[in-house]
């Protein structure tokens, strides 16, 4: 009888009680408490260090240096710039280059990239070894010691200014780098750049277009002619009835110096040339995995259609291969990007070099310098992904 009443107290589906140690989810949480107590102690004691450091050695926390004078010259800037100029001038003006140097080396990298990706498979011998011997010897040798090379050992041994070398177009090359005709635009320039946008964006829904009717109806349209008339022929049938507001000032040699011109520094040079080699041999081998990634029967088909080796390469065997191509690809932008940052290394006036450099020295505004140096990277490497993200996107296989 008693047990019977103890049976009905208890109900049978109960689950049994589990000690707070011996339950996953319970000590899950319990850890992840003590993990965020610590971090928060630490961010806590860093924080409480950098403020007594700050105050020691009376330095004011805070952005307002931005506003100060910078007091120093930056040799290649793509606005107006003077020693007179704030920091946060400066700091535009490092950015900026850092973004051409970025931009510059992420185009030509990947067409050179591609190139040898594709001689790589090829099936004559000696392209084949020439881009295998490439990629072998530039992946396994230190970038900083290639941007060496280029500055000092190539572009340092040209000429001085006195026996500079005399180019085509009243250009002038020697060791301060090259001289170049400066164009100046006229006020009637911008009629040009409007036809040549409209141009561009004329044939971006034309080439849409070509494509929807060959997908539709097997016909190719003719881009290239239309290619020409728009972005070519259009923009410079208006620059001559505007009037050529374009005119040139050309360098003037003297003995010991270049007046006039565009100069471009071979800084910039050494920084671009090591950057387009060395990401290009990593681009190589993305390309060819990519591309033996690719079913053999895909081109024995388009060979089966009469296709020759050019357009099965680049109708039939490119576009499956983009899908594998492109996300390590993302990932050598971002490399090349913040591999920049070495520009300090050969004296080109980078992001790093500049602000992280000279500012900070300046200043000693190390944490508000660093924190924005970081955040810059950031940003510009969210913003690559983002974009190569959206585009691997449209570029994915879509399934019926």
């Amino acid at each position: 009888m008693a047990s019977q009443q103890a049976s009905a107290t208890v109900p049978a589906d109960e689950p049994p009680k589990v000690a707070f140690w011996n339950d996953p989810a319970k000590r899950g949480y319990a850890f992840q408490f003590v993990l965020f107590l610590i971090v928060a102690f630490l961010v806590y004691e860093a924080t409480s260090n950098a403020i007594d450091n700050l105050t020691k050695q009376k330095i004011a926390s805070g952005f307002g240096f931005l506003n100060v004078t910078a007091g120093f010259d930056i040799g290649q800037r793509l606005i107006e710039y003077s020693n007179t100029s704030t920091y946060g001038r400066a700091f535009v003006v490092g950015l900026l280059n850092t973004l051409l140097v970025a931009s510059i080396g992420i185009v030509l990298a990947t067409f050179l990239g591609f190139i040898v990706g594709i001689a790589r498979l090829s099936r004559n011998w000696l392209v084949q070894k020439i881009a295998t011997v490439y990629v072998e010897l530039i992946r396994n040798t230190p970038l900083l010691l290639q941007l060496l090379f280029w500055y000092n050992a190539v572009l340092k041994a040209l000429p001085e200014v006195r026996n500079s070398a005399a180019l085509p177009g009243g250009a002038f090359l020697n060791n301060r780098g090259l001289f170049m005709p400066d164009p100046s635009f006229g006020s009637s320039f911008q009629y040009v750049t409007y036809v040549f946008l409209l141009g561009c964006i004329a044939f971006f829904f034309y080439s849409r277009w070509a494509k929807r009717r060959q997908d539709a109806t097997g016909q190719q349209a003719r881009s290239l002619p239309v290619a020409i008339g728009l972005i070519l022929v259009l923009p410079l049938a208006v620059y001559f009835l505007a009037g050529q507001p374009l005119t040139l000032t050309y360098p003037n040699l003297g003995r010991f110096n270049i007046q006039g011109g565009l100069q471009i520094f071979p800084e910039f040079v050494a920084l671009v040339v090591g950057l387009v080699i060395y990401t290009a041999a990593f681009i190589a081998e993305v390309v060819r995995a990519g591309i033996q990634a690719v079913s053999k029967g895909q081109t024995e088909a388009a060979y089966a259609l009469g296709l020759r080796p050019g357009p099965t390469l680049d109708l039939v065997v490119i576009p499956q291969a983009m899908r594998v191509i492109i996300p390590p690809l993302t990932s050598q932008y971002l490399n090349l990007t913040k591999n920049s940052s070495l520009a300090v290394a050969i004296g080109y006036p980078d992001l790093v070099q500049v602000f992280t450099g000279t500012v900070l020295n300046q200043t000693g505004q190390a944490v508000e310098v660093i924190a924005i140096t970081m955040l810059v990277y950031l940003t510009i490497s969210l913003s690559t992904s983002l974009f190569m993200n959206w585009y691997n996107s449209r570029k994915a296989l879509v399934e019926r």
